[in-house]
């Protein structure tokens, strides 16, 4: 057990960096010892079991070797991390979860058997489950995981009547909107949101050298072309989300400026987000950051397509004049609302915030 906590947490490391891979950790351990350590890098290249096999070296022959996802066997860009870890001598591997792409799948389970390396599965799985949420859910669902970030005054309010909104929260709290970006592939925004705010969507102050992807959903592509996001596209990726009629020039002016766009249909008028996050996936996202407005927040929560909810409340009350974090949702009956469970909870300064999970 302690040595799988160790490379989780060794795997958590690579968590919005190395999409759209896994975010892989492996230990190699013998006699006791740690000898060999490492996770997947960013891009998802070297793997985890190649940066701990090489750290242990010649030692690695009758180790024992910790990871935390299923090691591939099909030949890619590198050759697969199960022949490594048989070329190597390992005589012991513990796996935490299985790998559900088809070209692993229990294959990489099954060249070790065969090799005759021992092989214990399905330690501290649930963990495992949890950290691979993203890779998981693009793999069966062929869309990314997605965080719903929420930061309201304690009457679900996110900004004043006037439109006011910095700063709900306090330094604490957005201080770790920043680490949760960082841990995220993307970090995505509605049009009303990106025009209203013009938000940079970046990671700051947390020492950070790769930046997630910037995703907005705009119907029309009727972004302001002097804001950020435009005058730092080819700095920082832009991911534009657009419906079919979007203006050809505008689309023009955005690939030029550095955006990447994708099309895709309406539903009543409006983007429709399975089909958003369908493109977003095929692209290798595995993990999105949502964070509003609160149309956007409310078509995630009415396709239920909200994984997780992270609800940050500041201690203030705006008012019933104020703006609220959800847009309609067109609910006539409690039964019709998606439900989820608090999974834990902290103290950030003045602010509380609140992890929910889908049930």
């Amino acid at each position: 057990m302690h040595h799988m906590r160790h490379a989780l947490s060794l795997g958590a490391r690579g968590l919005g960096r190395t999409w759209p891979n896994p975010a892989v950790g492996c230990v190699i351990v013998k006699s006791g010892r740690v000898i060999g350590r490492g996770w997947t890098q960013d891009g998802g290249r070297p793997h985890a079991e190649t940066m701990a096999l090489a750290q242990a070296g010649g030692a690695a022959k009758g180790a024992t070797a910790y990871v935390t996802l299923e090691p591939c066997s099909h030949i890619g860009k590198t050759p697969p991390c199960a022949q490594s870890l048989i070329d190597a001598g390992v005589t012991r591997v513990v796996v935490a979860l299985g790998d559900p792409d088809p070209r692993v799948d229990g294959r990489g389970l099954n060249m070790l058997r065969a090799a005759g390396i021992t092989v214990d599965f399905g330690v501290l799985e649930a963990e495992a489950k949890a950290a691979q949420i993203g890779f998981l859910t693009r793999v069966t669902q062929g869309r990314p995981m997605v965080t719903l970030k929420l930061a309201t005054s304690w009457d679900g309010r996110i900004a004043t009547s006037t439109g006011e909104s910095q700063w709900i929260t306090g330094p604490q709290a957005r201080r770790r909107v920043h680490a949760m970006r960082a841990s995220h592939d993307a970090v995505m925004v509605g049009a009303g949101t990106a025009r209203a705010d013009d938000p940079s969507l970046t990671v700051r102050d947390l020492g950070i050298d790769r930046q997630p992807v910037r995703v907005v959903l705009s119907r029309a592509l009727d972004l302001p072309l002097t804001g950020h996001l435009a005058r730092t596209a080819g700095e920082v990726p832009v991911w534009l989300i657009h419906g079919p009629r979007a203006d050809v020039d505008l689309r023009r002016t955005w690939e030029t400026l550095g955006a990447r766009l994708f099309e895709v249909p309406l539903i009543a008028g409006q983007l429709d987000p399975s089909a958003a996050l369908a493109a977003l996936g095929e692209a290798g996202l595995t993990r999105v950051f949502c964070e509003g407005g609160g149309a956007l927040a409310a078509s995630l929560l009415h396709a239920d397509l909200a994984d997780h909810v992270a609800l940050f409340t500041a201690g203030l009350g705006i008012g019933a004049d104020g703006t609220p974090s959800l847009g309609g949702l067109g609910l006539t009956r409690l039964a019709q609302a998606s439900r989820y469970q608090v999974t834990h909870s902290e103290i950030l300064g003045a602010d509380a915030l609140t992890h929910w999970r889908r049930s």
